[in-house]
């Protein structure tokens, strides 16, 4: 079977870079970058297949000047002819998956088109547009197996339990037991980062030379943060990766001396995580590690940090989230704000870039961001970013506050504008968040 899978386009809508300060604005995220490992297991799970990936975000970092989003699709159909196309979905990039649905049936009404992803798992009932035909949720190599073997055969799509169907124009999920997977064990499937080699150049973060890449260490989360859509996803579970099998991978990324954890939190098993670099030692494997640690777990444990900082760990993301212990916990998160000083102390002795993340609520005044500001100045990391508390579909901030959001448009969802109604002025509150972005040491390091 002829299989397309294509990564979206990022969504161009940043409020916070579009109302910040002339002089923040050459800080402020302008996109996310790094290479769809999802779609990778996925092509990866069915060798058997003709599968062409196509990474679209790649291509227009690639080439600006690329057609746009329905040419492009359209090439795409005309030039692979694919029996199946399949589209990983986040919530800011559903009306790109959409489109390239509808491009692809225009083209050929024949072709089956599935979507997976976060958006599909926290959210599958939203795909009510006819041009969707098969929604899979959840961590699905072996009911994606499943689902290419039923069309080949000419099956009936029904019995492949767990996906979604829209027999009556109305997503129904179909019925049975989803096929048993464990993601990080038996049913991991090593990605062939080869399908990438047209885009490696555009995976460098900052002013690194040097391409990066993901890798999973675990899936899910064991906290559960009310922002935060990875535990949803998951559904509170969490699975951890063999020592052997991350080293085996490691191997395997030779082009790319820049490597991103993609975890969630990469350090929850302490001891899991003390073996891995033991036998990073061992093998002599030379990376750029970067990782997300929590600022409790670099307070709690420094050992940890010093040996992962001897094998390579030189940039942590570490969620602050915010200043205020009361916000934390109407976050849910399990550290205090004291941790964040003391995790910036362990991470300097150890020469470890930090960049401090901190989420802004819609109900901000000027005193709030005041405060913030004088907070952050006088606990300086490397590189900060801000970033809008967002109530991302699926989550429990989301059940929280649906009757208070006042956009709709799914495209605004990526964390840069705001959803909610601010308690400042609309742009007075994104060029305060905005102006944040100055408040650093040292150069833009990632």
């Amino acid at each position: 079977m002829k299989i397309l899978l294509l990564n979206p386009p990022r969504s161009p809508h940043n409020d916070i870079l579009k109302y910040a300060p002339d002089e923040a604005k050459p800080f402020i995220h302008r996109r996310l970058i790094g290479p769809p490992l999802g779609l990778l297991t996925i092509a990866s799970s069915v060798p058997e297949q003709d599968v062409f990936l196509f990474d679209m975000k790649g291509e227009y970092d690639l080439d600006p000047g690329a057609p746009p989003l329905d040419i492009l699709t359209r090439r795409l159909m005309e030039e692979h002819r694919p029996q199946m196309v399949g589209v990983t979905v986040k919530t800011s990039e559903f009306n790109f998956a959409i489109e390239i649905c509808k491009v692809a049936k225009a083209a050929d009404p024949s072709v089956v088109t599935v979507v997976g992803g976060l958006h599909p798992t926290l959210c599958p009932a939203d795909f009510t547009d006819p041009a969707v035909d098969v929604i899979v949720p959840g961590q699905a190599v072996n009911t994606f197996r499943l689902l290419v073997h039923t069309l080949e055969q000419k099956g009936d799509l029904r019995s492949v339990p767990g996906i979604w169907l829209k027999p009556n124009g109305k997503p129904e999920r179909t019925p049975g037991i989803p096929l048993p997977v464990d993601p990080a064990g038996a049913d991991f499937v090593f990605p062939d980062r080869s399908r990438l080699k047209r885009w490696i150049s555009t995976y460098k973060v900052g002013n690194s030379p040097d391409p990066s890449t993901y890798i999973f260490t675990s899936l899910g989360c064991p906290y559960k943060c009310t922002f935060c859509s990875i535990w949803g996803q998951f559904r509170g579970k969490y699975h951890q990766r063999t020592v052997e099998s991350l080293i085996a991978e490691l191997k395997q990324t030779g082009e790319y001396p820049v490597v991103r954890f993609a975890d969630a939190n990469t350090v929850v098993d302490v001891e899991f995580m003390s073996r891995l670099f033991d036998r990073i030692r061992e093998e002599r494997i030379s990376k750029t590690f970067v990782m997300d640690i929590r600022a409790d777990v670099a307070v709690t444990h420094p050992g940890l940090i010093r040996k992962m900082a001897e094998g390579g760990l030189k940039v942590v993301i570490c969620g602050f989230e915010s200043f205020r212990d009361d916000e934390l916990k109407r976050y849910n998160k399990k550290s205090g704000a004291s941790h964040n000083l003391e995790a910036i102390r362990v991470f300097d002795d150890n020469g470890i870039m930090v960049r401090g993340n901190y989420v802004i609520p819609n109900d901000y005044a000027e005193a709030d961001f005041d405060a913030l500001a004088e907070y952050s100045a006088r606990n300086p990391v490397v590189y900060a970013g801000y970033t809008i508390l967002s109530p991302m579909p699926g989550t429990v901030f989301y059940r929280q506050v649906e009757d208070q959001i006042i956009e709709q448009d799914y495209s605004r969802y990526n964390f840069f504008n705001s959803v909610l109604r601010t308690k400042l002025p609309y742009e007075r509150f994104h060029e305060r968040v905005g102006g944040l972005w100055l408040i650093k040491r040292g150069r833009d390091v990632i």
